[in-house]
């Protein structure tokens, strides 16, 4: 009898054991040596992202990787200090935008790409620039370059914010939903700043 209540507790210490494992576990884990709540943050993060949050963070990437490539022309085009300044700040502060998206993305589980998301599928965002038109604007310099950035960069602009308002009214994920908010208050600034250059 000693032995088999000694076997009953030793399989029981077992399972409750691989269930601690298995509960610490996962991608994010730190491994054995991290606490068993660690991944807690990930998952709470997936539980409140809807289809709108997704959505946002798969286009913005896009819509901003675009707007980085635009103002990576200025330094070699632009024809004031004033355009190329501005594009560093746009390129400096997108930039980190796109990383923190791609983080949400991959712990949500979802491609950072959407389908279609390549320059093929620009035309479903508010904003973006055609090939046409991005060849043009490689092909200024100076004065000329100037305008059509500014021009460019405005509508470009006015995409964002429309694509973070809607952010704003469908999505649920806190973080994706303060992010909105922020683009849609410096890219506004942005705009003003902009118009006052032409």
């Amino acid at each position: 009898m000693k032995r088999a209540a000694l076997v009953t507790l030793s399989t029981a210490a077992l399972v409750a054991t691989l269930a601690a494992c298995s509960s610490g576990s996962g991608e994010h884990s730190g491994g054995h040596g991290q606490p068993a709540s660690q991944p807690a943050p990930s998952v709470s993060t997936t539980a409140r992202a809807n289809a709108a949050d997704i959505t946002f963070a798969q286009q913005m990437i896009v819509h901003h990787a675009q707007a980085i490539e635009m103002a990576k022309l200025a330094p070699t085009r632009a024809g004031t200090q004033k355009v190329k300044g501005l594009a560093a700040r746009i390129q400096n502060a997108q930039q980190p935008e796109i990383d923190k998206m791609t983080g949400w993305l991959r712990a949500w589980g979802q491609p950072v790409a959407a389908p279609g998301g390549g320059h093929g599928g620009h035309g479903s965002m508010p904003g973006v620039m055609s090939d046409d038109d991005m060849r043009k604007l490689a092909a200024a310099s100076g004065t000329a370059f100037d305008r059509m950035f500014l021009t460019m960069m405005i509508a470009h602009h006015e995409g964002a914010v429309t694509m973070a308002r809607t952010e704003k009214e469908s999505g649920v994920s806190p973080e994706a939903r303060a992010l909105a908010e922020q683009i849609i208050k410096d890219q506004t600034a942005e705009i003003t700043e902009m118009r006052g250059m032409l």
